[in-house]
């Protein structure tokens, strides 16, 4: 197939999957919100087809049955991944819809998840595995807005830089740990408690990136209109008026930020699917 009819295949399998998931859930995107959507789709396929004509096992339900928390609840852990074997190696990718860098700056925390999947996959069901590692979707904002310029040129140069693969790396001795702080927010939940971060932790800036926790994190958090720190936060930036105040609270980013957020109820599950069906062809 050429490069055209690829592009039209993934267009024909977005449409599908929108209409299904518009007549589900009984929301539309805007044009523009479905066209970046759609982006985010051909250039996925554009950067990783070759590892998307490799998945040999697609969409793997782990799971980790029969745990336990401190307060004696019973509960299970559950995943997702894909697995690719390819010259005796194994390869076990967990797809997430998230910025790559981000990942990278916050390892330890999808090392965590990634590792009790490893877990299962290796000691319940004895199979082997060589590597894991996390494929973030989410295109670059360099990316983005080359694409939206329509420069071939600034889009095959951003393209090229783009690094969605992050190795995470296998450390058995950190499952038990893991497996407890799943069951500690199991309790958590079941008690009811969610404590908002304290206003210092919204003030933060990313490690590794000039953001705040308030912009990454509680821009994309609906709770935040009922949230005493995010609140407390809004008025540290001197937001004295009600007109002001509620400004803040309607604020869902730039225009990129608020069509991703729109473009996430295609689901990231939804996005591999797609490339998957075009691979299989």
């Amino acid at each position: 197939m050429t490069d055209k009819e690829i592009e039209i295949k993934l267009r024909e399998y977005f449409e599908e999957n929108y209409e299904l998931l518009r007549l589900e859930g009984g929301h539309a995107l805007t044009d523009e919100a479905k066209q970046n959507a759609f982006n985010q789709i051909l250039y996925y396929w554009k950067k990783l087809n070759h590892i998307a004509k490799k998945v040999t096992d697609t969409e793997v339900k782990l799971t980790l049955p029969e745990q336990v928390t401190p307060k004696g609840r019973k509960f299970s852990i559950e995943g997702v991944v894909d697995i690719v074997r390819e010259d005796e190696e194994t390869w076990m990718y967990d797809i997430k819809s998230h910025d790559p860098e981000y990942v990278r700056t916050h390892i330890d925390l999808y090392e965590k998840q990634l590792n009790v999947y490893s877990y299962i996959w290796q000691n319940l069901r004895k199979n082997n595995l060589d590597h894991t590692a996390i494929i973030a979707t989410t295109l670059p904002l360099p990316l983005r807005t080359a694409i939206q310029s329509g420069d071939e040129n600034q889009i095959d140069s951003e393209l090229s830089k783009w690094e969605p693969i992050v190795d995470i790396p296998f450390r058995e001795e950190h499952i038990k740990e893991t497996i407890k702080d799943f069951a500690c927010v199991v309790d958590k939940i079941e008690d009811s408690e969610f404590s908002p971060p304290p206003l210092k932790k919204l003030e933060e800036k990313i490690e590794g990136t000039n953001i705040r926790f308030a912009t990454r994190i509680c821009r994309n958090c609906d709770a935040r209109f009922s949230c005493s720190s995010f609140r407390d936060y809004v008025q540290s930036l001197g937001a004295k008026t009600y007109s002001q105040f509620k400004k803040y609270f309607e604020d869902l980013g730039d225009d990129f930020e608020t069509e991703e957020w729109k473009g996430a109820n295609l689901n990231v599950d939804k996005i591999e699917n797609i490339v998957l069906n075009l691979a299989a062809e």
